[in-house]
C-alpha cells in the first residue's frame, strides 16, 4: 500500500534530521540492505568452512575429538551459508516480482521486466550491426 503525501513528507523530515543528527549513521543504513548483509555473512560462513576443514586435515591424526570440532565448525559454516544464500535468492525473487510504483500486479504478471529485457537487447542487438 502507498504512503500518502502527507506519510511521504514526514518519512522525508526524519530521513532528513537522521541525517544531519548522525550522518555516519544514516550512511551505512542507507548501503546496508539484505544483500549486503548476507553477502557478508556467506563470506564468514565460507571463511569458517575453511577453518574448519584445515582443523580436521591438520588434527584428525591427532586426536578425533579436534577432528569432530573441525566437522562441527564445517556443519555449522554450512549451514550459516546456506540459510543466508537463500535470504539473497528470497529478496532477489521478492525484486524481480515485486510491482514498480504506479504498476499493478497484473502489469508485472503479464511481462512487463520482460518487455523491458527485450527491448533493451533490440537496442543492443542494433547497435552491434
Amino acid at each position: 500500500m502507498p504512503l500518502s503525501e502527507h506519510e511521504q513528507q514526514i518519512l522525508a523530515e526524519l530521513e532528513e534530521s537522521l541525517s544531519k543528527a548522525d550522518p555516519r549513521f544514516a550512511k551505512s543504513v542507507r548501503e546496508t540492505n539484505v544483500y549486503s548483509h548476507s553477502l557478508r555473512q556467506v563470506r564468514w560462513g565460507a571463511a569458517g568452512f575453511l577453518v574448519g576443514l584445515i582443523v580436521l586435515v591438520a588434527f584428525f591424526s591427532q586426536s578425533i575429538l579436534l577432528g569432530l570440532a573441525g566437522v562441527t565448525l564445517m556443519f555449522l559454516s554450512a549451514v550459516l551459508i546456506e540459510r543466508n544464500a537463500r535470504r539473497i535468492g528470497r529478496a532477489s525473487w521478492r525484486d524481480l516480482t515485486r510491482p514498480r510504483s504506479g504498476e499493478d500486479a497484473t502489469s508485472v504478471a503479464a511481462g512487463s521486466r520482460t518487455t523491458a529485457l527485450r527491448e533493451w537487447l533490440n537496442r543492443q542487438r542494433r547497435r552491434s550491426q
